[in-house]
């Protein structure tokens, strides 16, 4: 019988345990996202880890990205991408090319650039890891994990910042052993931006090839 109640008792402080976690990640998730919905505009440089102990693959590269509500331009690797809340465009620069096409609601395979600051609205359930400290500044650790099991990734690990409610950094953990880290480096908000930011110029381009794919 004690054997029995020891067992029960280690459940419920198990389930209880988790309930709270989910509820103070909740809480926290909650005022980042009231927080970053008050930004008109959101320009940030990145840092962009790739790494596959496996295939021996480890690089890092820096970016930078606008946004503008569910607009975005994200420049990574010579490729600059534009999206204008429709069309997409991605111009590799190295190869003087431009490709046009619509999003693909479909497509698991990459997180969408204008969705990395609140990404966890929708989706995903979370659960509170803990406080860790990093270079002097203290973070919450959050986990998130899809509620899609079809997707590539098992979970994506949440760093935000303590004193400021800013995502800094977002580790997404793939099922084949290719993870990706974002690191923010530095971020200005509202900061003013025209929608001509986020369609690729063609006028301004004459060299470039476009291929529509549409």
């Amino acid at each position: 019988m004690k054997h029995y109640f020891t067992i029960a008792f280690t459940l419920i402080l198990g389930f209880t345990l988790n309930a709270q976690n989910q509820e103070k990640a909740k809480e926290i998730l909650d005022k980042v996202s009231a927080k970053t919905k008050e930004y008109t505009t959101i320009k940030a440089d990145f840092s962009f880890a790739m790494e596959n102990l496996q295939e021996e693959i480890s690089e890092i590269h820096e970016g930078t990205i606008l946004l503008k509500g569910n607009k975005y331009k994200v420049s990574l690797m010579g490729v600059d991408t534009y999206y204008d809340g429709t069309i997409i465009y991605t111009h590799m620069l190295d190869a003087e090319e431009v490709n046009i096409s619509e999003p693909d609601p479909d497509d698991e395979t990459t997180l969408n650039p204008a969705t990395i600051f609140t990404i966890y609205e929708n989706g995903y359930n979370y659960m509170y890891v803990g406080e860790t400290t990093e270079n002097g500044k203290t973070f919450h650790e959050i986990d998130l994990f899809p509620e899609n099991r079809d997707k590539p990734f098992s979970r994506i690990k949440l760093k935000i910042e303590k004193d400021n409610l800013q995502l800094y950094s977002l580790s997404q953990v793939g099922k084949d052993g290719s993870n990706y880290t974002i690191t923010v480096k530095q971020m200005t908000n509202n900061s003013p931006m025209n929608d001509s930011n986020f369609v690729f110029d063609q006028n301004a381009n004459p060299e470039v090839d476009v291929i529509d794919m549409r």
